[in-house]
């Protein structure tokens, strides 16, 4: 069993990032500049857009917080990202999900620009990724793609099975992982809460990338031996022995499902600081675009 190390693997790319920004500063040229929008004062919102910046300052990016509060209108809402899409000095931003529930998400997610939606979420930029064509892929997905192939796990021909099917991870990481690309080249088959002959499925599956949002759902009776296990999942659960009072767990019961596998991410230090590393090679490469 080898671990899928993405705190490793996002610190070597942000190395590589903040290499060529560098690179950038001697030349004279734009710094890649990253905002974020964080609307309210939720603990895990908070936490992932405070990673966020430290990344930018980590890489040499200029970045900006935007803190609206709970109570925010949609239409003030969409006045901010309005001017963040004309804001000539900001290559790419993130609105921080999930929103208020008085707040429409999709057409949120709709109002920013596609050439500065760096997280990768607007239908034109999901579109091209269908198409396979060159735009900024989802962070998670885009991390989960970059960590298998960092580790040079084999995708060809494999049969993968993607267990939840929301718009920001299933759903795109299961047409990823079928593109005619490495990685990729999968047999994929999305499984969801309908599905039927779900334990079976799941014990067929080469890879199995979990993003359910149920706390150690996957069990070791679930996978077959030499199984590779991309946990997308994390959650607080109470744990009395810890300072903090809980523990963050994956969807995978990773102690004994890690015993089965060839390749297992970490819960936390797996999928997570992937998506913070893909959100600024997006950035980056936005920038360049611009």
């Amino acid at each position: 069993m080898k671990i899928l190390d993405g705190k490793e693997i996002s610190a070597k790319i942000q190395q590589e990032i903040a290499d060529e920004v560098k690179l950038i500063k001697s030349r004279n040229g734009k710094v890649p500049h990253l905002a974020a929008v964080l609307v309210g004062s939720s603990g895990p919102s908070l936490t992932y857009v405070n990673a966020k910046v430290k990344a930018c300052e980590k890489v040499g990016f200029n970045s900006t917080l935007v803190k609206l509060n709970d109570t925010v209108s949609e239409k003030e809402l969409l006045d901010t990202i309005d001017e963040l899409n004309s804001n000539d000095d900001i290559d790419g931003f993130i609105v921080q999900l999930p929103l208020p529930k008085h707040i429409n998400e999709k057409k949120v997610t709709q109002a920013v620009s596609p050439d500065k939606d760096v997280d990768g979420f607007h239908p034109a930029n999901l579109g091209k990724m269908v198409l396979d064509l060159p735009t900024f892929l989802p962070a998670t997905p885009y991390g989960i793609l970059q960590l298998l192939e960092r580790y040079n796990v084999e995708t060809n021909g494999k049969h993968c099975v993607v267990v939840g099917r929301s718009h920001i991870v299933g759903s795109p990481i299961s047409i990823l992982m079928a593109r005619n690309s490495y990685p990729g080249n999968c047999t994929v088959t999305l499984t969801h809460s309908r599905t039927t002959n779900f334990k079976e499925i799941c014990k067929s599956a080469d890879i199995l990338i979990v993003a359910l949002g149920k706390p150690n759902y996957i069990t070791a009776d679930m996978v077959k031996e030499g199984v590779v296990i991309v946990d997308v999942g994390i959650t607080r659960i109470t744990d009395t022995s810890k300072k903090s009072g809980y523990k963050l767990v994956g969807d995978v019961n990773f102690d004994k499902v890690k015993e089965k596998a060839s390749f297992i991410t970490p819960v936390p230090g797996g999928v997570g600081p992937m998506t913070i590393a893909s959100l600024l090679k997006n950035t980056l490469l936005a920038s360049k675009i611009k």
